[in-house]
C-alpha cells in the first residue's frame, strides 16, 4: 500500500510541476489600443449610444403606424324579438329583425401617403441627431485619448529626467569624494531628487486617472494595470485652407443635416394639415333579415349608404396656419445652424493653426536648444566653470521647456479633434 501511494506521487509529480510553471507565467498585459481600434469599442460598447439608437428604430417603427389603414366597422342590430308569448304561441324570434352592418372610412387626399412621409422624415432627422450624438460623444473620446497619451509622454519625460539626474547625484559623490565640492553642494543636489521623484509619482496618478475615465467611456472593466493605449503625440504642420473644411462641414456636419430635414418635415405636416381639412367619407353597407314583413319574399334586402360629413366650421384652419408657421421657425433654425457651422469651424481653424505655429519653433530649435543649454552647464559645473545655482537653473528650464512642449502637443491635438468635430467627420487624423 505504501509502495503505491509513493508511485502515484512520483506520476503526479510532473504533471503538479507543470502545473506551478503555468501559474507562474505572468499575465501578458493587455496590447495597447490604437485610436481606431478604441473609437470602434467605443461605437460598439457605449451604453447611452446604444440606448439613442434604440430612437432610430422606435421612429421606423412609427412608419408602419403611420401607413395603417383605418379599421372597418362591424354592428350587428337585431330588434322585434318577443318577450311574451303571442296568441297563446310561444314564438319570441318569429318577429326578429336582424341587422348586420359594415362601415369604412376612405380617407382622400393622400392622407396615408403624407403621414408615412412625414414618419419617414422624422426618422431621418433622428437618425442625424444619433449621428450628431456620436460626433460630439466621439470628441469627448478623442480628447480623453489623447489625455492619456500626453500622460503618459509626460511620464517618461519624468523616468527619464530621472534617471539622468541620478547619474549627475553619481558624478557629484565622486567629486566630494575627491573634494572638488563641499557637503553643502552635495546635499543640496541630492534633495533636488525629491522634486524628481514627486514628478513621477504625479504623472502617475495623471495617467491611472486618464486611464480609468477612458475605461469607464469605453463600458471596460480591464483592470487599469492592464488596459494601454498607443498612437503618434506628435503634430502635422500640413493644413489645408478654411473654405475647404468649411464646404466639409456643410456637406458633413449631421446637427445641419437634421435642421434641414426638419424643413422638409415641416412643409410635408403642413401638406397633411391641408389633407386633414378635406372630407372623408364614410362607406357602409348592410343586410336585413325581417321575418315578419307582410311580403314573405321580401324578408331579405340589402342596403348601402355613403355618409359625408359637412365641414363647415372645422375645416383645420388652426393645424394648417400653425405648421405654416412651423415652416418658417425650421428655415429660421436651419440658418442658425448654418451659421454655428461656420462658427465652429472657423474657430476650431484658428485653435489648430495657433499651436502649430506655437509647435513649430519647440521643434525648430526650443527643445535642442534646452537640452544643449542643460548638459553645457552640467560640464561646465562638473569642470568648476559654473556655479551651482546655474547647474540647478538648468535643469528646471529644460523640464519646463519639456512640459511646455508635452501641454501645447496635447493642445494641438485636443484641437484637432476640435476641428474634426466642427466639420463632422475626420479631416486630422
Amino acid at each position: 500500500m505504501h509502495n503505491r501511494k509513493a508511485g502515484s506521487r512520483a506520476a503526479n509529480g510532473p504533471a503538479f510541476a507543470l502545473f506551478l510553471l503555468a501559474w507562474s507565467v505572468p499575465v501578458i498585459a493587455q496590447q495597447g489600443l490604437t485610436w481606431d481600434q478604441a473609437k470602434a469599442k467605443f461605437e460598439a460598447n457605449n451604453p447611452a449610444l446604444k440606448a439613442d439608437a434604440d430612437n432610430v428604430d422606435e421612429m421606423k417603427a412609427e412608419e408602419i403606424t403611420a401607413y395603417l389603414r383605418p379599421n372597418p366597422q362591424f354592428t350587428m342590430l337585431a330588434d322585434g324579438t318577443q318577450i311574451a308569448p303571442h296568441d297563446g304561441t310561444w314564438a319570441p324570434v318569429r318577429g326578429t329583425y336582424e341587422q348586420p352592418n359594415v362601415s369604412y372610412l376612405h380617407e382622400r387626399e393622400h392622407k396615408r401617403e403624407l403621414r408615412l412621409e412625414s414618419a419617414q422624415e422624422g426618422t431621418r432627422i433622428t437618425q442625424s441627431q444619433h449621428e450628431d450624438l456620436e460626433r460630439n460623444m466621439v470628441f469627448a473620446l478623442r480628447t480623453q485619448f489623447v489625455a492619456t497619451l500626453q500622460a503618459k509622454f509626460v511620464l517618461d519625460l519624468a523616468k527619464a529626467d530621472l534617471e539622468y539626474y541620478d547619474h549627475i547625484i553619481d558624478i557629484s559623490r565622486d567629486r566630494f569624494k575627491a573634494g572638488d565640492i563641499g557637503q553643502i553642494d552635495l546635499d543640496r543636489i541630492e534633495l533636488q531628487r525629491v522634486q524628481y521623484e514627486s514628478e513621477i509619482e504625479t504623472a502617475i496618478v495623471n495617467l491611472r486617472t486618464a486611464k480609468i475615465q477612458l475605461l469607464q467611456m469605453l463600458d471596460d472593466r480591464t483592470p487599469v494595470d492592464q488596459f494601454d493605449v498607443t498612437g503618434p503625440f506628435d503634430f502635422s504642420d500640413s493644413l489645408q485652407t478654411l473654405d475647404t473644411y468649411r464646404d466639409a462641414a456643410l456637406a458633413a456636419r449631421p446637427d445641419l443635416q437634421a435642421a434641414l430635414q426638419t424643413v422638409e418635415q415641416s412643409d410635408t405636416n403642413h401638406k397633411l394639415a391641408i389633407s386633414n381639412g378635406s372630407t372623408d367619407p364614410t362607406l357602409a353597407a348592410w343586410y336585413t333579415y325581417n321575418s315578419s314583413n307582410n311580403n314573405p319574399n321580401g324578408i331579405q334586402t340589402l342596403g348601402v349608404s355613403v355618409t359625408v360629413p359637412l365641414r363647415i366650421f372645422d375645416r383645420n384652419q388652426g393645424e394648417k396656419k400653425r405648421t405654416l408657421i412651423d415652416i418658417d421657425r425650421a428655415q429660421q433654425a436651419s440658418e442658425a445652424a448654418r451659421a454655428q457651422v461656420f462658427s465652429d469651424v472657423d474657430t476650431a481653424y484658428e485653435l489648430v493653426r495657433s499651436n502649430i505655429a506655437l509647435l513649430k519653433p519647440y521643434k525648430a530649435k526650443y527643445n535642442d536648444q534646452a537640452l544643449r543649454v542643460r548638459d553645457t552647464v552640467s560640464y561646465a559645473y562638473f569642470h568648476g566653470g559654473a556655479s551651482l545655482m546655474d547647474f540647478l537653473n538648468a535643469q528646471s528650464d529644460y523640464r519646463q521647456v519639456q512640459l511646455a512642449y508635452a501641454q501645447l502637443l496635447g493642445a494641438y491635438l485636443t484641437a484637432a479633434g476640435q476641428l474634426n468635430l466642427a466639420v463632422g467627420r475626420e479631416v486630422i487624423p
